[in-house]
């Protein structure tokens, strides 16, 4: 096992159990103890996690994991997701794209759409977030518009007033929202509040708001809101969410396709 995949592993484990120690981390990952003390050390100067005597700890009281460091939790359902939502986005649409792990795969799925490999352009994308655009930026058909900002490490999204500037200069047709935590009642929301403000900002210049949310988020509430469900026009889902989630969203207005 590579260094960046034990690494993944290892802060997967530590965000789902809170702690972990070494022989533990060890037998789960089969390697040896000294291979994990080292990661643990090597994590707790990037501040990914705080050391403990014999093993780790999470780091802080609201952990966040970088985007890079996140595997592929719910990985086939974001992937069904994003393919749903591709399909909602018509060819020369301005699209906008918040940061996560599922609207990347947003992203990645309008990319290999094969009604838009030509068009002038076949699509304009808008987005805070560095490695979408990056990912889009060798597809000639597509117009990409990048805000201003400064980077946020977790997540790769440009953040700040620099962004608002450009965000407030533009209108777009449709806001595809990533987000931490999605309620029928609280709305949509991010853990970062800088994050969120720019998030709701693209929701204002959208003319419909699309939420890309795994069922794990459903129900849940975090720090920072991004929108009330009421500016939310669809969401897209796994069909694992329940029916009292879904029932709750419908009644809320929101067309919920769960894929």
């Amino acid at each position: 096992m590579s260094r960046d995949a034990r690494w993944k592993a290892l802060l997967e484990l530590l965000v789902e159990r809170g702690r972990l120690d070494v022989e533990e981390a060890a037998a789960e990952l089969e390697v040896s103890a000294a291979t994990i003390r080292r990661d643990f050390d090597q994590l707790a100067e990037q501040q990914m996690l705080v050391r403990t005597r014999g093993g780790a700890v999470v780091h802080g009281v609201s952990y966040e994991l970088p985007l890079r460091y996140k595997t592929a939790r719910h990985a086939s359902e974001k992937q069904r997701i994003a393919k749903a939502v591709a399909e909602l986005i018509a060819p020369g649409e301005a699209v906008g794209l918040t940061g996560g792990t599922t609207t990347t795969e947003v992203a990645r799925a309008l990319a290999v759409r094969s009604d838009l490999t030509s068009g002038s352009p076949a699509l304009t994308v808008v987005t805070n977030a560095l490695n979408i655009a990056n990912e889009l930026a060798v597809r000639p058909q597509f117009k990409i518009v990048v805000t201003g900002g400064v980077a946020r490490p977790q997540s790769y999204e440009l953040i700040g007033p620099l962004a608002d500037g450009v965000l407030g200069q533009i209108t777009i047709d449709v806001a595809v929202l990533g987000v931490v935590a999605f309620d029928a009642e609280h709305g949509a929301a991010a853990h970062d509040e800088a994050e969120a403000a720019i998030n709701r900002l693209l929701c204002e210049r959208a003319e419909r708001v699309v939420v890309a949310a795994d069922s794990s988020k459903l129900g849940q509430r975090a720090f920072a809101r991004i929108c009330g469900a009421e500016a939310v026009d669809t969401l897209v889902t796994d069909t694992a969410a329940s029916a009292e989630a879904v029932r709750r969203f419908e009644e809320a207005g929101i067309q919920v396709l769960a894929v």
